[in-house]
């Protein structure tokens, strides 16, 4: 992890692989063209043109801004099989990746708003 300074709720959900509450988090409602970086390294790892409105509470992307920009393995703590999805560079915890988005990619990267930077282009 960066020796970049996290608040509580970042770190709850960065480090001890936390969520946030649904429909609570800065970017759920963001519009604007740009890049989501991770909140602890920066690094690049959602645009703006991948995010759609999923309904679920969180913000999320039917992509990731490139295959190594994200770090997977299956979390099984709450009984069944779920896909952690992790910055590569840092090991912030993300969130999930689940199989039931959108065309093209049938994916929906189901994020943290909290642990997600956001540079509008």
């Amino acid at each position: 992890m960066s020796d970049r300074k996290l608040t509580p709720e970042q770190e709850r959900i960065a480090i001890s692989c936390a969520t946030e509450a649904p429909f609570t988090g800065p970017w759920l409602n963001e519009k604007r063209p740009g890049i989501y970086t991770c909140i602890a390294c920066d690094t690049p790892l959602f645009d703006a043109a991948h995010k759609y409105d999923s309904g679920s509470g969180w913000p999320s992307f039917f992509d990731a801004i490139s295959p190594q920009a994200l770090a997977q393995h299956v979390d099984t703590s709450l009984g069944m099989a779920r896909n952690e999805i992790h910055c590569a560079k840092c090991g912030a915890h993300m969130g999930h990746v689940f199989e039931d988005g959108p065309a093209p990619t049938g994916l929906r990267y189901c994020v943290n708003g909290t642990v997600l930077n956001f540079k509008p282009e």
